[in-house]
């Protein structure tokens, strides 16, 4: 097998790029589907922080997350192929896999307690492989800026909601 030289294919290269697009759209259209089975029904019945954004905002903010996510891998990858980026690459898939569990829990199991646990781990992640982003790429590790910070705020948010809704116990 032959060394891995950046950009020398242009084929290959947009090839590269959609499939990042087409992994992070994956785990975003999976996450839309369990979202819509409570966002309407249960979701409405909760009790929100003042700062709760309005619904129609999460749609375009997590359309370009997931694209600077994908553009982000698409980078390193490009820059550096499997071999030289393997650990970056694989903490890019598990924050992937805990992006789409903390929907599940929390939209899905509707469980608001755990989904809370579950989005720390999940902003650790993302900030493991934003780090491991900028070491390979500086461009890769500014991209997943937005992203942590908009996790960083559901973070607080899912906090938030879990503490309104506590049921007292007598």
């Amino acid at each position: 097998m032959t060394d891995f030289i950046p950009g020398n294919n242009r084929a290959r290269d947009i090839a590269g790029l959609i499939g990042f697009l087409a992994l992070c759209f994956a785990v975003s259209i999976a996450g839309a589907v369990v979202t819509a089975t409570s966002v309407g029904t249960w979701y409405t019945t909760l009790q929100k922080p003042a700062f709760n954004p309005p619904n129609w905002i999460f749609a375009p903010v997590w359309t370009a997350l997931f694209v600077m996510m994908a553009v982000a891998a698409w980078q390193v990858w490009r820059q550096r192929g499997w071999r030289n980026a393997k650990a970056a690459m694989l903490l890019f898939i598990v924050q992937l896999v805990l992006n789409f569990a903390w929907t599940y829990l929390f939209f899905g199991q509707r469980a608001i307690g755990v989904a809370l646990v579950e989005i720390v781990i999940l902003l650790a992640a993302i900030l493991a492989t934003m780090r491991a982003f900028w070491m390979r790429d500086r461009v890769a590790g500014l991209l997943m800026i937005p992203y942590a910070g908009w996790v960083s705020f559901a973070t607080l948010l899912n906090a938030a909601i879990w503490q309104l809704n506590q049921t007292p116990t007598t």
